[in-house]
């Protein structure tokens, strides 16, 4: 389901804007419930200003996040040549568009200053050859919360935060009630999956593609004890089947009613709980690691992109750089309005992140939590190709809900990924 919003909530046309407009797509939508609106009024805001100044106008056109995340909204609409004009884009899904000669360089209309303003690493997975296709609108890394009334009841105090995946097994179980899983891990095939699943398998030193890029490091040990944690979750039967909401990461439907004591989540999680239950109490902790592993987390965050065979790809460009990659003022407090205001995530630049400071978003204790433990040791989402990022969701998913054996299905991920390495030609991996 989609709808269009030009300068007010109406119903939209199947591809791009109306009467010329250029048009948006993205996946935050009004919603219902307190505060629920936030994120889709930031968007409004902008489009609005933006249409105030120029010729060239802008249409937002929503997706339910399933149905653009895990669908084939955007694939189809661009194989039909009905792609949108400026759209969202995961680090996880990339390649396919860059690869596909779809996306314009933005490089031409940054400036120096604007391009160093990024922290380390937040235009890495958006850059071709030195060239930049994507801005992120925030960095959302992964952590873990917990709801502390579930906790208290359980028996467990701050004592026993899981540090260790065995830990975590633990304390999941004497979470686990009749009426409650100990935790919930995405179930759902799709780049969220991927994304949920990858720290598991690199803090045990395993990851998909080697370091030289022609290879894959999917047999190693630590891919195959990822695969099994996740499999003894359902097994043990402290982590359900599926998730209630829209997935693991919706946390008013899982972790706000008790339906879990334990989800994955991004910073955006502490918002959306404060709005939905300002009186409910939760945690966040990082997250846990194998025997011997090593901590790490998988740092993701949508950017907007520009179509280059759209409509206008030189003002749709401008528009990117003018919402996210200006020196201005404006565009510094927009993009902190975000983070700090509309949604709780991490900022991308630098001038950003001064301002949250300022205002003393980090001395929020969870947003505190996420800049000081969870960011240090993170990494940007891969960007995998279709063919290399579909051997390993297969792999999850018979693992975690067939009962598949892991060394099994990590050897045949492997070659799966070595023959799409072998005959790979594109942007580099990683």
């Amino acid at each position: 389901m989609a709808i269009s919003v030009p300068s007010a909530l109406t119903a939209c046309s199947p591809s791009g804007g109306r009467n010329g407009a250029m048009s948006f797509w993205n996946l935050w939508g009004p919603a219902k419930g307190a505060g629920a609106a936030k994120p889709s009024d930031w968007f409004v805001t902008m489009a609005r200003e933006w249409n105030a100044r120029n010729r060239a106008k802008v249409e937002l056109t929503y997706f339910s996040g399933n149905t653009y995340t895990n669908g084939s909204t955007l694939p189809t609409a661009f194989l039909a040549d009905k792609g949108p004009d400026i759209f969202a884009l995961s680090p996880g899904d990339f390649l396919r568009y860059a690869n596909g000669g779809v996306l314009e360089d933005l490089t031409p209309y940054l400036t120096r200053e604007a391009i160093d303003d990024f922290v380390d690493g937040a235009l890495d997975t958006r850059t071709v050859d030195g060239k930049i296709y994507g801005l992120p609108l925030s960095l959302q890394p992964h952590a873990f919360y917990y709801g502390i009334d579930a906790w208290e009841r359980s028996g467990l105090s701050e004592g026993d935060i899981p540090r260790t995946w065995d830990q975590f097994l633990s304390v999941a179980e004497r979470l686990t009630t009749k009426k409650r899983f100990g935790l919930t891990l995405e179930t759902t095939p799709g780049y969220l999956q991927n994304f949920c699943w990858y720290p598991f398998m690199w803090a045990g030193g395993a990851d998909a593609v080697a370091p030289d890029g022609t290879s894959s490091a999917f047999r190693e040990p630590g891919a195959v004890e990822a695969l099994r944690f996740w499999q003894e979750t359902i097994q043990r039967g402290v982590a359900p089947r599926r998730s209630l909401g829209t997935g693991s990461t919706d946390i008013t439907a899982n972790l706000l009613v008790d339906y879990c004591g334990i989800q994955h989540c991004g910073p955006y999680g502490a918002s959306t709980l404060r709005s939905a239950a300002p009186h409910f109490a939760f945690g966040v902790f990082k997250q846990p690691v194998p025997p011997g592993g090593t901590y790490t987390t998988d740092v993701g965050g949508w950017a907007f992109v520009v179509n280059r065979r759209g409509r206008n790809p030189e003002a749709a460009a401008r528009f990117v750089v003018w919402a996210l990659g200006s020196m201005e003022e404006s565009c510094v407090k927009r993009m902190a309005d975000w983070c700090t205001v509309a949604n709780s995530d991490m900022p991308p630049r630098k001038s950003v992140a001064r301002l949250a400071e300022q205002r003393g978003y980090f001395e929020d204790p969870i947003m505190k939590y996420f800049h000081e433990e969870v960011v240090p040791g993170g990494r940007g989402e891969p960007r995998y190709p279709p063919n290399v990022y579909q051997p390993i969701s297969e792999a999850i998913q018979a693992c975690q809900l067939s009962g598949a054996d892991p060394r099994a299905r990590a050897d045949r991920a492997a070659d799966l990924i070595e023959d799409a390495l072998a005959t790979y030609e594109g942007a580099r991996i990683f």
